[in-house]
């Protein structure tokens, strides 16, 4: 019975995309406006059962850096409805030609983009996915079937009845945005496994999670991947702006995939830097590293290898010394999950040779590791931040949930 009901609406979905694949923009943006509106008129329910997912966090003993992911107060909602608002005021992709020709004989061919269809997303206490996930789902003309996990369940409840009366409201049919929560783990498996009813399945959230959805599904998997992010000093840099982007870059959200795990300082500056780093952000990171590091720092503990691999989501930074940028290159690429790395110089050569040999989606000079997210880059929101080589390759905004369409027009034309 329990797989009857998932396939039932997963069915109810598939024939949602076919209403959606066909909208206007403006009816897609009449739909999301009133997303928008649900979101700030219904702030207090939102955040009332936002309460009842962190009451039973605390009690599960989870991270408070997960906790702070979970959490939803009347500020972060107002921004949920802001980013709506421009993922309104994004051009819609869905027609748009990306090439064209005439072949010698008089066809006419474009590629032009169309929806993928149904979006699966399965995540872990981020209800912020929730409304990033649907509100670019919509404007891309795709419908969307959502796995946010127990932890945020009473939140996503609430905010899912808030999309879907919008979208009633606007004309479209609730199955264009549902989630399987209610049927707990059957539900995701029963995503993985769903071939001709889910186009497309993105994983967001811890490494683990990760693993098990590019092990066990069935259908197409656009893979998002744990960030162990590296922030690589030389001794070419502009040291007065270190220490400010490495408290950013580490403090600011300590639980996000884009916060720094490593910091690689050349040893011409180590000392200098090492005592700056201390002194901004020791009295609330622990700091770990390699011996050099140790016998630099006065609160620097001795770490094992295992911590270069390690994706913290939490208040513990490595700090590494290194002869050059050639060896903090070779740490990343033995290292790195291809997310986000950052290189902090002033010399043009180690610039463009950082740039041109770290293999990540996102490569950020003389900035925090932080930027590196669809909302900063101006895409409104994002799915995720894809780490794989495919079609998608870091934040994913509403370009990156469509395919495309070749179209052949002639003039009763056969081939010889």
């Amino acid at each position: 019975m329990c797989e009857e009901a998932i396939y039932q609406k997963l069915s109810a979905g598939r024939e949602a995309a076919k209403k959606f694949a066909t909208a206007s923009t403006n009816s897609k943006n009449e739909a999301l406006k009133n997303i928008a509106l649900g979101l700030r008129k219904h702030t207090d329910e939102i955040i009332a059962a936002n309460q009842k997912d962190l009451a039973r966090a605390k009690e599960n003993g989870m991270a408070q850096s997960i906790q702070d992911r979970l959490m939803l107060n009347a500020e972060r909602v107002t921004a949920l409805s802001d980013a709506i608002a421009e993922v309104i005021s994004l051009r819609d992709p869905i027609g748009e030609i990306v090439r064209g020709s005439t072949l010698p004989n008089g066809l006419r061919l474009t590629q032009v983009r169309v929806p993928f269809g149904v979006i699966g997303a399965i995540y872990e206490a981020r209800p912020n996915v929730t409304v990033d996930i649907a509100s670019l789902a919509i404007k891309s003309g795709n419908a969307v079937v959502l796995r946010g996990g127990s932890a945020a369940e009473e939140t996503n409840a609430v905010l899912i009845a808030i999309i879907q009366d919008a979208l009633e409201i606007s004309g479209f049919p609730r199955a264009a945005v549902q989630t399987v929560d209610e049927f707990g783990r059957a539900g995701a498996t029963a995503m993985m496994r769903a071939r001709g009813y889910i186009d497309v399945l993105i994983p967001r959230g811890s490494a683990n999670l990760i693993e098990t959805v590019v092990r066990e599904a069935k259908v197409p998997v656009i893979e998002t991947g744990a960030g162990v992010v590296h922030i690589y000093i030389d001794k070419s840099a502009n040291l007065e702006t270190v220490p400010a982007i490495v408290e950013n870059a580490k403090v600011q959200r300590p639980g996000v995939c884009n916060a720094v795990d490593t910091v690689l300082v050349h040893e011409q500056v180590a000392p200098e830097v090492i005592a700056a780093i201390e002194s901004r952000i020791a009295d609330r990171v622990e700091l770990l590293g390699d011996a050099a590091a140790v016998a630099l720092g006065s609160t620097v503990s001795a770490a094992d290898d295992s911590i270069w691999g390690t994706e913290h989501l939490a208040l513990r930074l490595g700090i590494r010394v290194v002869s050059d940028v050639d060896e903090a290159i070779a740490h990343i690429d033995r290292y790195s999950t291809r997310h986000t790395e950052v290189v902090l110089a002033e010399d043009y050569s180690v610039v463009e040779k950082f740039i041109a040999e770290v293999d990540a989606a996102s490569v950020i000079v003389n900035a925090s590791s932080r930027f590196t997210d669809g909302g900063v880059f101006g895409f409104g929101a994002e799915v995720g931040i894809s780490t794989q080589k495919l079609h998608a390759r870091g934040p994913m905004g509403i370009t990156e949930l469509t395919s495309t369409k070749w179209i052949t027009r002639g003039n009763g034309d056969i081939r010889h």
